[in-house]
């Protein structure tokens, strides 16, 4: 099924804008990957906060401090809106640097799941690491063709994971008392030529998967079968995240126009989990 929802450009003359995502009290925030901004959008202004780097994924925890990743100098890192202030969380694990950190999530319990894509377009180079609550990080998945957007389940009993460069998004089971992924599948193929990024769930178990270079999102039901194409008139979706107070339906960041789009889907997003 293919369904043409009515679009807004709710904002524009982003350069290359990722990881949307939503604060406590619903305001809307994303990353500018390559100014290496952190951009909140509120009132119908942008108002960025310079990280450096090449900043892509970012969530909140539960004390409201943004955690993100910086593919250019290989880091997790934090920042507090509070304090104003970053930190530098994470920069190798098992003993090697981090290779371009992407996306990133976190589970029931804490544990922040970050995938690394290692310019892995043509060698299967990319992998999905752990960071525990007490900061140990383990790699978890390898061997995959650019790693990308992460989601969990509404149990937290399922991990879903992006791998852009074969057109598929894999499933694994997720124990979150260990931070162990285990029985890892293939789940669906959306297409390419390049492939899944970003991925949100709706309150329904759905799966929004913005299919970069293509202009579409695909929407994945629970048993893995694509019911529904939403077609978008920009070419670059890198990634989505439902409105939590419903003003913006669900937000799109588009790298082709440099915009961020609000789908009118009166749809309701899943909960998110927060560290």
């Amino acid at each position: 099924m293919e369904t043409n929802p009515v679009i807004t450009v709710i904002a524009e003359g982003l350069n290359f804008p990722e990881g949307p995502a939503f604060d406590a009290r619903g305001t809307l925030w994303c990353t500018e990957l390559k100014a290496g901004n952190l951009v909140c959008y509120q009132d119908g202004r942008l108002d960025r906060i310079h990280a450096g780097g090449n900043v892509n994924g970012m969530v909140f925890d539960s004390a409201g401090d943004i955690w993100f990743t910086d593919s250019e100098n290989h880091q997790i890192r934090k920042y507090s809106p509070s304090l104003k202030t970053f930190e530098t969380i994470l920069t190798e694990v098992e003993g090697e640097r981090l290779n371009r950190p992407n996306d990133l999530a976190f589970d029931q319990a804490g544990n922040l799941v970050v995938s690394c894509h290692a310019d892995g377009r043509t060698e299967p180079r990319g992998y999905l690491l752990v960071l525990t609550r007490d900061r140990k990080a383990k790699i978890i998945s390898r061997n995959k063709y650019f790693t990308n957007g992460i989601a969990f389940s509404s149990d937290c009993k399922w991990i879903y994971f992006s791998e852009t460069y074969k057109w598929r998004v894999w499933r694994a089971r997720w124990d979150a008392s260990t931070a162990t992924m285990y029985d890892e599948q293939p789940w669906v193929e959306v297409g390419g030529p390049i492939g899944p990024d970003g991925l949100a769930f709706d309150a329904n178990g759905n799966l929004y998967v913005p299919v970069f270079d293509q202009g579409r999102i695909a929407v994945v039901a629970p048993d893995g079968k694509i019911i529904e194409t939403i077609q978008l008139p920009v070419k670059r979706p890198t990634n989505c995240a439902f409105d939590p107070l419903g003003r913006y339906g669900l937000v799109v960041t588009d790298a082709d126009r440099g915009c961020l789009l609000a789908l009118d889907l009166k749809r309701k997003g899943a909960s998110i989990y927060k560290g």
